[in-house]
């Protein structure tokens, strides 16, 4: 059985949808420019969702006897500029928390009932990451609400659950839709999904396939057997390195802070303020702080592996320590051993609280295993800095 693709005439499934802004014409319901490949023809009213709008990746809607009358949109496996641009922005950490799609069924190709059915989540990038693979693919993807978080951290949050996976089943109607009754879910959402409980609840079986969305194709043509390579989860220099921009668009405000302190205590004295002052002692702290935070976001992600210790928090300072040696050899001969000693703490103490920052980015971490070495971390980082405060303005006042 194939179903009626409600698109027009000689668009091409993977066709990106570009509407302009002029009234439409006659043949054409969203004003498509000539030279840009056609679109869906606009969707009624009542296909909007509440709180979402219908994607531009959308490029026709779906109807089957099986489907109830329901229009089941139909998306592009080829990403356009606005998913590119949308994914560059989540990536250094802007509109992360609204960047999804609405929860249900869509489709890829031109799907049937024998077609397979992949479950996602529905933030954004993940469905991205899905639909871009799946060019030449008929199947049906089934997007779960898991409040726009990936597959990985939904599991673990138990959004992406078998709960949440019944329901959405029922909501749709996937029984009418695929006798095969059989789910895809990614490998990543076994922490959060019991099998046996979405057997027991839908009927249908679970198989998980892949850790990546890349190996999909791959997946399906070994019969839906996955290999050593689909089943572990990569985290190489580059995996490490992309998602450094997200915790540095995050740490702006601390910084903005840091930044404030440094100059603002860098200025104090027995003559109560200088700004020659500030310039010089400030400047220099603030120069420290940036050393610091340049070693726990860049060196140490870099060097995650080869570093000693499990501790994130260790790793930093080690990366920290080494970046205070080349400050102190850079600057021995032109600042007082205490300003040297105040610096070199900064260094550490923030090289080491960004590196355990970046815990909730690495893939070997567990929430209990982060909050075990919180609690030993930041008594520790708070001793460093009271230490370098101290090496730092006392000697003002007591002379010397």
């Amino acid at each position: 059985m194939k179903p009626l693709i409600l698109t027009p005439k000689g668009v091409a499934p993977d066709a990106p949808c570009r509407c302009s802004s002029g009234p439409p014409d006659a043949g054409d319901g969203c004003g498509v420019l000539d030279a840009a490949p056609a679109c869906a023809k606009q969707a009624p009213l009542s296909r909007e969702i509440p709180g979402y709008q219908i994607l531009s990746c959308v490029t026709g809607w779906i109807e089957t006897a099986q489907s109830a009358g329901r229009a089941i949109p139909r998306v592009a496996t080829r990403l356009g500029p606005l998913d590119r641009l949308g994914a560059l922005g989540v990536r250094l950490g802007i509109g992360r928390g609204s960047y999804r799609v609405a929860p249900g069924l869509y489709a890829v190709g031109e799907p049937d009932s024998e077609s397979c059915v992949l479950v996602t989540a529905n933030y954004k990038l993940t469905f991205d990451s899905l639909r871009s693979e799946l060019a030449g693919l008929d199947a049906w993807i089934l997007v779960l609400d898991t409040k726009g978080v990936n597959v990985w951290c939904a599991a673990g949050k138990k959004t992406f659950c078998a709960d949440e996976l019944a329901r959405r089943v029922d909501a749709v109607e996937l029984k009418k839709l695929t006798p095969k009754r059989e789910l895809i879910l990614p490998q990543l959402a076994a922490p959060g999904v019991s099998a046996l409980e979405v057997t027991r609840k839908t009927g249908f079986r679970v198989v998980f396939g892949p850790v990546l969305a890349k190996d999909i194709g791959r997946f399906l043509e070994n019969g839906k057997k996955a290999d050593a390579s689909m089943r572990s989860v990569p985290f190489g220099l580059l995996d490490r390195l992309l998602v450094t921009p997200v915790e540095l668009v995050a740490a702006w405000k601390t910084s903005a802070y840091a930044a404030a302190a440094c100059l603002a205590l860098g200025g104090i004295g027995p003559d109560v303020f200088s700004f020659s002052r500030m310039a010089s002692q400030g400047g220099h702290a603030l120069l420290a702080y940036a050393a610091g935070f340049c070693a726990g976001n860049f060196l140490t992600p870099a060097l995650l592996p080869v570093l000693p210790s499990r501790s994130f928090t260790l790793k930093g300072a080690i990366c920290g320590a080494a970046a205070a040696l080349a400050w102190i050899m850079y600057y021995s001969a032109s600042q007082a051993w205490s300003d040297l000693g105040a610096q070199a703490l900064i260094i550490v103490a923030s090289s080491s609280w960004f590196a355990l920052n970046f815990t909730g980015s690495s893939t070997f971490t567990s929430p209990s295993g982060v909050e075990k070495e919180m609690r030993r971390a930041i008594p520790a980082l708070a001793a460093a800095l009271a230490a370098a405060l101290a090496f730092w303005l006392l000697p003002r006042f007591l002379g010397y």
